[in-house]
C-alpha cells in the first residue's frame, strides 16, 4: 500500500498524445514548415528580372521623356565629358549620349522579342512535329529528316544569314530581326523535340493514346503545358543572343541604320575617339553587358524554377 502523498515515477513521466493522427500532422506541418522556411530565394532570377526591368524601363520612359531629341545636334556640346546638363556626356555630333541609350533600348527591345517570337512560332511547333513522328514506326524518317534540316540551318549563323538578307534587300532592323529570328530556330526546335519526346513516354499519355485521343489533343493538352517552361526557359536566353546579335550586326552595318539609336551603331562610331574619349564605348556596351547578363541569369533562374529536381532538393 502506497503511502499517502507518495507519487510514484510513473506520476511524474510526460504526458503520452494518444492521438497518432494528431501527432503524424503535427509532425508533417513541422517538417513542411521547415521545408518552407529553408527554402532559399532563387538570387540568378531576381537579379535577372531586376536588370531586365531597368532595360524594360529605360525602353518605356524614353517613349514619353528623354533629356533631349535623339537627332539634335548641337556642334558647340561635341564630345563633352559626364555633365548635370549631359550626365553621360556628348557624342561627336554634341548629341546627348544618355538619350541614345535610351532610345536605342527600344530598338535592342523591338529585335529581341521580334525574333525570339520567330523561332518560338516556328521552332516550337517544328519540334513537337518531330517528336510526334518519331514515336511512330513510320514516321523515323520524316523525325529524321526535320532533324538534319534542322542542323543545316544551324550551320547559318546569324551574322550570315543577315549578310545573305541584307544583298537582296537593304540593310535594316527588319532584316537583321528576321536573321536573328531564323537563327535562332534550331535552339527553339531541340528543346521543344527533347521536351516532347520525354512527356509522351509518360503513364498519362499513354493512357490517352490507348483512349482513341487524337494526336492533336494530345499535344494540345498535354505536351504543350508541360514543356511550357523549357521554351520561356529557352526563350530568356535567345532573348540574351539577340541582344548580342543586334549589336553586333549595327556594329558591321547590316542593322540599325542611321539616324535610328542603337547600342550597336554608338559603338561602331566610337571607335576613332577609343583614346581621348572612351565614355562613348563605355555607355553602350554597359548596357549591352547588362541586358545580356540580365536576361542570361533570369534564364538560368527560370530553369532552376522549372526544374522538377532542382524544386526536390528545395532549391
Amino acid at each position: 500500500m502506497k503511502p499517502t502523498g507518495a507519487q510514484s515515477p510513473r506520476d511524474h513521466a510526460d504526458p503520452v498524445d494518444l492521438n497518432p493522427a494528431a501527432a503524424t500532422a503535427s509532425a508533417n506541418g513541422g517538417s513542411a514548415r521547415s521545408r518552407k522556411s529553408g527554402r532559399r530565394v532563387n538570387a540568378s532570377m531576381v537579379i535577372g528580372a531586376g536588370l531586365v526591368v531597368l532595360i524594360v524601363a529605360l525602353a518605356l520612359v524614353s517613349f514619353v521623356w528623354t533629356p533631349y531629341d535623339a537627332n539634335a545636334i548641337d556642334p558647340a556640346a561635341r564630345l563633352q565629358n559626364g555633365s548635370l546638363a549631359h550626365p553621360f556626356g556628348t557624342d561627336t555630333f554634341g548629341r546627348d549620349t544618355l538619350t541614345w541609350v535610351m532610345v536605342g533600348a527600344r530598338i535592342t527591345l523591338l529585335v529581341g522579342v521580334v525574333a525570339v517570337g520567330i523561332a518560338l512560332l516556328i521552332g516550337t511547333p517544328i519540334g513537337i512535329i518531330s517528336a510526334l513522328f518519331a514515336k511512330q514506326p513510320w514516321g523515323i524518317w520524316i523525325d529524321s529528316v526535320i532533324m538534319r534540316a534542322n542542323d543545316i540551318l544551324l550551320a547559318f549563323p546569324a551574322l550570315l544569314l543577315a549578310i545573305i538578307f541584307a544583298a537582296v534587300y537593304s540593310p535594316g532592323t527588319g532584316p537583321a530581326m528576321v536573321a536573328v529570328g531564323i537563327a535562332a530556330i534550331p535552339g527553339f526546335a531541340r528543346v521543344a523535340r527533347s521536351g516532347t519526346l520525354q512527356v509522351l513516354g509518360t503513364e498519362y499519355v499513354r493512357a490517352a493514346r490507348a483512349s482513341n485521343r487524337r494526336i492533336p489533343a494530345i499535344a494540345a493538352v498535354h505536351v504543350l503545358p508541360n514543356i511550357a517552361g523549357m521554351v520561356i526557359v529557352q526563350a530568356s536566353v535567345a532573348f540574351a543572343i539577340s541582344v548580342l546579335a543586334e549589336a553586333g550586326l549595327s556594329f558591321l552595318g547590316l542593322g540599325t541604320q542611321a539616324p535610328t539609336p542603337s547600342w550597336g551603331r554608338m559603338l561602331q562610331e566610337s571607335q576613332q575617339y577609343l583614346s581621348t574619349h572612351p565614355e562613348l564605348a563605355l555607355w553602350p556596351g554597359v548596357f549591352i553587358a547588362l541586358a545580356v547578363l540580365g536576361f542570361n541569369l533570369l534564364g538560368d533562374g527560370l530553369r532552376d524554377r522549372f526544374d522538377p529536381k532542382m524544386e526536390a532538393r528545395g532549391a
